[in-house]
Order: structure tokens, then sequence, then C-alpha cells
């Protein structure tokens, strides 16, 4: 064998030319540039929202850094298929750090634009489903890790990483971020959260009337979180921190009161009437306790799982005087329940807020938030969206395509491996592009481009 001349006309990116017809059905580009505004003086080179695209393109296709966008760029026939040319990294960057506060509010608000596009574009039981069910909002945060000593807007956390924390409101059941803060390593995500949840609500498309369902971790426990959900017509229910007050809750429970929890094995659930001070009307406490076998607690101080037991427990459980003891948890909600099977079921949809931590996952492995390329805060904002768009343009391509009705909604790399990132030969003849795929393997990019040129194009 002999190695010939390299081929301009192959690509290994042929699915970008889907990622395009997306893209250019949906106007999202358009839609970027109308909210973003100018974020140059000359209206020459690339815009503000074909960089977004551009970023969010890139890392669909599994570059992770700014300088993946340079290889990108060495793949001519890829180039031709891409919805906007690939920026030079270094272009990139400095168009980047000039999207102020006004540019990045944009950003977002973008995105209750392309939901409304999207959901009148989806098939009619999906989108009805997605209108009549009431919506739930998750609130969580995810620490990315950062090196070098020139970084800004990042700091420490308690773990001792030097860390950007990105703060995400997403809409569960569609897996759509809604609303997005990018903090440092040891800012307090609580001051944020209302006008964060306020900022996702927002953004829900209008079709939607359901009133909405909001969901968040022990970090997110607030009163002007539980306030700003009831205001906004929302109910809530927010993980609780155990404190004295919860633990004399949880004393006080008669044991006739607790029933088994739904879904899993050796869990009680109840309710108290515990309410924070302070904290809407209707607000109260669901309990829930799962037997922790005496020779499965850990001796070491530092376990998580010691903290959820009552230190009474604990102590005989250690000392051998007790074969259990019970884990607690507590959740804070105004969510109205019937007992005791309103109260399973309460408890069984919050431990769905697991969901938005394997979208947070995919958002940093299957894009590229694990990673924060630059000193400059605002870059990293920019590309912290470029992230976020790129699992809108996942998510929004797999409903209307039909893509994850086959098994399920495909995450980052599987998606990049069965669609993307497939090679292809592009051909010029008579003013019309032709791409040509390899025999042999299931193609999902002929049905997929099918599907989404019958959708009707961005008015």
């Amino acid at each position: 064998m002999r190695v010939g001349p390299s081929d301009r006309s192959l690509t290994g990116m042929a699915g970008l030319a889907a990622v395009a017809e997306l893209v250019d059905r949906l106007g999202v580009v358009e839609v970027l540039d109308d909210q973003i505004g100018p974020v140059k003086r000359r209206a020459r080179g690339l815009s503000g929202g074909e960089l977004l695209v551009g970023l969010a393109s890139a890392q669909l296709a599994g570059q992770a850094s700014m300088s993946g966008l340079d290889r990108l760029r060495l793949d001519e026939a890829g180039g031709l298929l891409a919805v906007v040319p690939f920026a030079p990294s270094r272009t990139a960057a400095r168009l980047s750090g000039r999207f102020g506060p006004v540019a990045l509010s944009g950003v977002e608000a973008t995105v209750g634009v392309l939901a409304g596009r999207w959901l009148s574009r989806l098939p009619g039981q999906r989108r009805a489903e997605l209108v009549t069910g009431r919506p739930t909002i998750d609130l969580d945060s995810s620490d990315v890790e950062v090196f070098g000593r020139g970084k800004r807007g990042v700091a420490y956390t308690y773990e001792g990483k030097k860390a950007g924390r990105p703060l995400l409101a997403s809409w569960a059941r569609t897996g759509l971020v809604l609303a997005a803060d990018l903090l440092a390593g040891d800012q307090d995500v609580r001051p944020r959260a209302a006008g964060l949840l306020t900022r996702a609500l927002a953004n829900l498309p209008a079709a939607v009337c359901a009133p909405p369902l909001v969901r968040a971790d022990s970090g997110f426990f607030t009163g002007d979180l539980a306030r700003a959900a009831v205001t906004a017509g929302a109910d809530f229910a927010v993980a609780a921190p155990r404190n004295s007050a919860l633990w004399r809750a949880y004393a006080a429970v008669p044991e006739k009161a607790w029933t088994d929890a739904r879904d899993m094995t050796g869990a009680q659930v109840a309710a108290s009437g515990y309410a924070p001070a302070g904290w809407p009307p209707g607000t109260y406490t669901i309990i829930r306790r799962v037997k922790v076998p005496a020779g499965e607690i850990s001796t070491d101080p530092r376990s998580r799982r010691r903290r959820t037991i009552p230190k009474d427990q604990l102590t005989l459980a250690l000392e051998g005087v007790a074969d259990h003891a019970w884990a607690v948890s507590f959740i804070v909600t105004n969510i109205p329940a019937d007992e005791p099977d309103g109260i399973v079921a309460v408890e069984h949809w919050f431990r769905g807020r697991a969901d938005i931590e394997t979208q947070i996952k995919d958002v940093k492995l299957g894009a590229g938030l694990r990673h924060l390329p630059s000193a400059d805060p605002a870059v990293n904002t920019v590309w912290m969206w470029a992230a976020i768009l790129a699992g809108w343009l996942s998510t929004l391509f797999q409903s209307l395509t039909g893509f994850d009705q086959r098994a399920g909604r495909a995450h980052g790399d599987r998606l990049r491996h069965e669609l993307i990132n497939i090679p292809g030969r592009v051909i010029r003849h008579a003013g019309t592009l032709t791409l040509r795929l390899p025999p042999g393997r299931d193609q999902h990019l002929p049905g997929a481009l099918e599907r989404l040129r019958a959708l009707p194009a961005a008015g």
C-alpha cells in the first residue's frame, strides 16, 4: 500500500450538513443577531450569531477548545457543509471578548424564541404533551476545573480546585437549558437562584399553559427562591440541609405515619408540618428515610452517608447495638398532596431531579463545557453559551427528525458517532453540491435531511 495525495473533496464531518439545515430552518443565526445586536463596529466578517453557531457546531463535532476551530478549518469539504465559516481561534476569542452584558442577555433571550419555533414544528402528539403537562424547571450548578494563574472570574472551591461554576436552569422534560450564569467557584448560588428562575420561566414557550414546578437541591435552599416561584405561579420543592429544626421534625413523626416509597428499596416517606420561617404559606416538609445495614456504615468520619443518619442511631449502629440505621433526607415544598399516596408521588417525582446532572454531564462531555478556554470571563461565558447552544441543537435535531425515537435521546458522543463525524465526499457540479456517503453502515443522515427540509422555514 502507498499513501497518495490528500483529497480535498473528502470530509470527516458530513453530518454538519444536518446541523446547517436545522439552523437554517429555525433561523438560529438571524434570531441570535437580532437579540444580541452588533458586537463590532464594522459589518465585516462574522456576526455575533455566526460566531456562536460556529462555536456550537465545533463543539458538536467534538472540539473542546478554541484551537479546535483551527483544526476544523483544515477540512475544506466540511467547511462547505457547515452553516457558517469557522473563525480562526484567535479571531473567535477576540470577538467573544466583545460580548458585554447586553449581548449576553440577548443570547439568553434567543433561547425563548427558539423554544417557541421548535415547539410549533413538533409532531402534534409530542407538542400536546409538552403544552398540557406541568413543566418542571430544574436548578443546578457544576464546577469546571481550570488551570493557570492568569484565569480571571474563577476561584478555589471548598474542595481546593480552581474552577468556574456554571449555574443552569433547565426544562426537565426536554433537557433544554432556559437560563444560565457563569460564577466563580467560591460564589454562593443562592443569591442568584430567584433571578435565574424568573428568567428561565420567561423563556418557556407561551403555548405551555400549565403552571410550572420547580426542583432544586440543598445548595439552593433559600426563601427567596420559594417566594419567586410562588410569585410566578409555580410550585416548588427544594432539598433542605439537615439542621436541628429538621431533625426535631423527623423525631416527631409517629412510626405509623411512614409509607413505603416508590421504586426505592428500603425507603419510606412521611410528611411533617414544619416550614422554615418566612417561606410562603402552604409550605411543609416531606421526609424520606432509607434503611442502612450497620455493616454498610463507614467508620470514616468524612463519609457523606454518616451525615444523613441521626447521631444516636449512628452511635448504636457503630457500636453493634443496632443492626441498622436510617439515612434521612428532607424536601421542603408547597406542592399540594394527599397523604399518603400524594406524598409518595411527590417524593418520587423529586428524585427525577438527578436528570439535570445527566444533562450537565452531557454539556460537559458531549459539548465543550468541561473546559473554560480563556483568561477572560466574557470569552468563557460565550463558550458556555456555545456549549448550551450545542445541546439545544442536538435536542432540537433529534426531536424534529425522530432520531430520539429509535433508542431514546442520544447523548453527545453517540450523536457525534452516528451522525456528525461520518465520512463523505463533497462534489461540486453545475452549481450544486453532492454529498456521497460510504456504503455498509446505517445512514441516518439522508433521512434526517429529508425530514428537516419538510419543516416550514423560519418566517
